[in-house]
């Protein structure tokens, strides 16, 4: 397996700094930029989630820099958790920054429980720009009530994301993303016997990426 060269940066966000982790391919110039958003901040929720990891071991083997950003007061990234709205502005910049250091590379965008809610934000802007990711990666995402949280509306997403969610998620109820889903006519990929964080799952859902990893054009 190749092994990731992993930069930290602390970069320029719209209201300070934000911390992020690139994870670098060892081998081989990047050919695309993965963006992941972590779980929620007041939860615990770090760019170093074994779910977000897992991701970022995913998106490498295609060749992908990886970047994985601390949402605001987490790390060293300044500035209070917003509830995604700042967040998502937060995202955007970091994508802009990684444009910058690697050019206009193929963008797939992923994020995992609150970081799925936040891409989706994330994807909405850039397709309104006019300038879409090429893939999104949507695992165990907030939508709907959540026990202790808030409800999220979660933004529609393109045909073609691939949302990944576990069967036995009491985080964030498998209804509550298949309602979400429903009228999108988005698919959900449901792994059996697989709570919130995919303990002993985590196999499962790199193989799911695998197999459904956009060819080349």
């Amino acid at each position: 397996m190749v092994q990731p060269v992993k930069k930290i940066h602390l970069i320029d966000g719209p209201n300070g700094k934000i911390e992020l982790a690139v994870d670098l391919p060892a081998e081989e110039a990047p050919k695309g930029i993965a963006l992941i958003g972590h779980p929620h901040p007041l939860f615990g929720g770090t760019a170093d989630n074994k779910v977000v990891t897992t991701l970022s071991r995913s998106f490498r083997q295609y060749n992908c820099v990886v970047l994985r950003p601390s949402f605001r007061g987490v790390g060293g990234s300044e500035g209070v958790h917003d509830h995604g709205d700042k967040e998502t502005t937060d995202l955007l910049a970091v994508l802009a920054w990684a444009k910058q250091q690697w050019g206009d590379l193929p963008v797939t965008l992923a994020g995992f429980s609150f970081g799925a809610f936040v891409i989706t934000r994330v994807a909405k802007v850039l397709a309104n720009e006019q300038d879409p990711a090429r893939w999104l990666v949507l695992v165990g995402t907030a939508a709907g009530f959540i026990e202790g949280a808030r409800s999220y509306s979660t933004e529609a997403v393109p045909a073609g994301t691939l949302v990944i969610h576990g069967a036995q998620d009491t985080t964030v109820p498998l209804p509550n993303v298949l309602a979400w889903a429903e009228p999108l006519d988005l698919p959900v990929v449901v792994i059996p016997g697989a709570d919130h964080f995919f303990h002993r799952r985590l196999h499962i859902l790199q193989d799911i990426i695998r197999r459904a990893w956009p060819p080349s054009e």
